[in-house]
């Protein structure tokens, strides 16, 4: 009878206690009422797992191939990743048979004394002799084997497994997430490099074109057709053109040396990155809709394997209120010889061991409840990470388009700018206009020019954000189901 009713009342309290589990708050996963971004316009083969090669630009390949295998920050995450699967692979190991070899072997000499052979001092300084004698010995040999393998009884292997896996994918999603940012960091430094060799030439050309203009004025103030102030403006207006020229020189040397740092060549010299004063047009982005970025998005995916790892060590902690049985099981050897006469005994047993938690019920509910919040705040961060990819790649989209059309007037606006800038520099060589006119013309020029090569800058940079906001840069695992309790 002690028997029959010994396994419920073990059970009863921890039955009982299932019932506290908290309640976990689920997601709020939906779609956005307005998803306002343009459609894309690529072409249906345009892939976003490689969006660096879609710009036709072989040094950003280079460089994206380059920090993907040698920066830092891929070398850091690639090893975070090789510890994560470390963790996966002893993360059941408790529930396998646990136990280990344990041996033992001595031997024992046993000497007498008998008068002999040794002098030694005596009582009363009378010499007296002893001498070593060997009278036998012994020795003892042993063995034993002795294993505990919890009996998964309640399927504590199983989800602890899931947990481990969960873990595992979070760790490989971060690892791919490190490695999208990455690839855009690098594209955005090397277009904002770019541009300040853009603004580098230009204030080399603005300097070089007020110098033509100093000279046009100290040639006019010289046969008294022009003031000598003007070729005094013209010269200052060169200096300042000179000094700009030289601090955006420092500005693109420091971009250089970030560049080459994040690519993981920081010991290299800067004139080992050309830096070409160009800016392309930013290619056709994919289209794409809503549902996507959860398959696309790393930080999403791993936002979701958080949770359910998080939902893992919710259910084992509520296991832990369930006993443990444990089989024991043990084999054993031993032989000793003492004096010529030897034995030995081999033995074997089997046992089962249960442990029930009771004192500690108190503590492990605590933990139970702790750990509830926990996944309330991982599906709050999950929620979090949905709707952030949304807004992300909305309003990357949106502004893309309106940078594109930016560019569009701000080129017409340009192309006038300069062809009055050239007609007024002709008319102040010819005397018709004073040098504050062909002064006020390069300045509108000038100015219509760094807005332009501004915007296709910002446009050039913008795509990348786009790029890296819809989920490019990387191949995604088919989606799983997510985590439910």
């Amino acid at each position: 009878m002690r028997r029959v009713i010994f396994l419920p009342l073990v059970l009863a309290p921890a039955l009982a206690s299932c019932a506290l589990a908290p309640k976990v708050v689920k997601p709020d996963l939906r779609l956005p009422a307005a998803y306002e971004a343009p459609a894309g316009t690529a072409t249906p083969g345009a892939s976003l797992d490689r969006w660096w090669s879609l710009y036709g630009d072989p040094q950003l390949e280079s460089l994206v191939d380059q920090a993907l295998t040698r920066a830092p920050d891929a070398r850091s995450a690639l090893a975070r990743l090789h510890e994560a699967k470390a963790i996966r692979t002893e993360a059941t190991d408790p529930y396998n048979p646990q136990g280990s070899v344990q041996g033992n072997a001595t031997r024992t000499d046993t000497t007498a004394l008998s008068g002999g052979t040794i002098v030694l001092p005596g009582p009363g300084g009378v010499p007296e002799s002893i001498s070593l004698v060997n009278a036998g010995f012994a020795n003892a040999y042993s063995g034993n084997f002795n294993v505990s393998w919890e009996l998964d009884l309640f399927g504590r292997r199983f989800v602890t497994a899931h947990k481990a896996n969960a873990d595992l994918a979070a760790a490989r999603f971060d690892f791919e997430a490190t490695r999208t940012s990455l690839a855009a960091n690098v594209a955005d430094s090397l277009f904002q490099a770019r541009g300040l060799a853009i603004q580098l030439e230009d204030a080399r050309e603005s300097a070089r074109l007020q110098r033509e203009l100093s000279r046009v004025a100290d040639v006019k103030a010289d046969h008294g057709i022009g003031a000598r102030s003007d070729a005094d403006q013209a010269d200052a207006l060169a200096a300042q053109s000179d000094a700009e020229a030289i601090d955006l020189e420092g500005q693109l040397h420091a971009a250089q040396r970030t560049l080459l740092i994040l690519v993981g060549r920081g010991v290299d010299p800067v004139g080992s990155l050309p830096t070409d004063a160009m800016a392309a047009t930013p290619p056709a982005i994919p289209a794409a809709v809503p549902p996507a970025l959860l398959a696309r998005r790393p930080d999403v995916r791993e936002a979701a394997q958080k949770l359910i790892s998080a939902t893992g060590q919710l259910h084992l902690n509520e296991l832990a209120l369930l006993p443990k049985f444990t089989l024991l099981p043990g084999a054993g050897y031993s032989s000793s010889e003492t004096f010529g006469a030897q034995t030995s005994t081999d033995f074997w047993s089997i046992g089962l061991g249960v442990a029930q938690p009771i004192l500690d019920m108190p503590r492990l509910k605590s933990e139970i409840r702790a750990q509830g919040a926990r996944v309330d705040e991982a599906a709050i961060a999950y929620e979090k990470a949905v709707q952030t990819a949304y807004g992300e790649a909305e309003n990357a989209l949106v502004q893309l388009a309106a940078d594109e059309n930016r560019i569009r007037i701000l080129s017409a606006g340009e192309i006038q700018a300069r062809s009055a800038y050239d007609a007024a520099r002709k008319r102040y060589a010819l005397g018709i206009d004073d040098l504050s006119s062909a002064v006020s013309a390069e300045r509108t020029w000038r100015s219509a020019r760094t807005a332009l090569t501004g915007a296709q800058v910002q446009a050039l940079r913008r795509s990348v954000q786009a790029f890296k906001a819809l989920g490019g840069g990387w191949t995604p695992p088919p989606m799983k189901p997510g985590p439910s309790r």
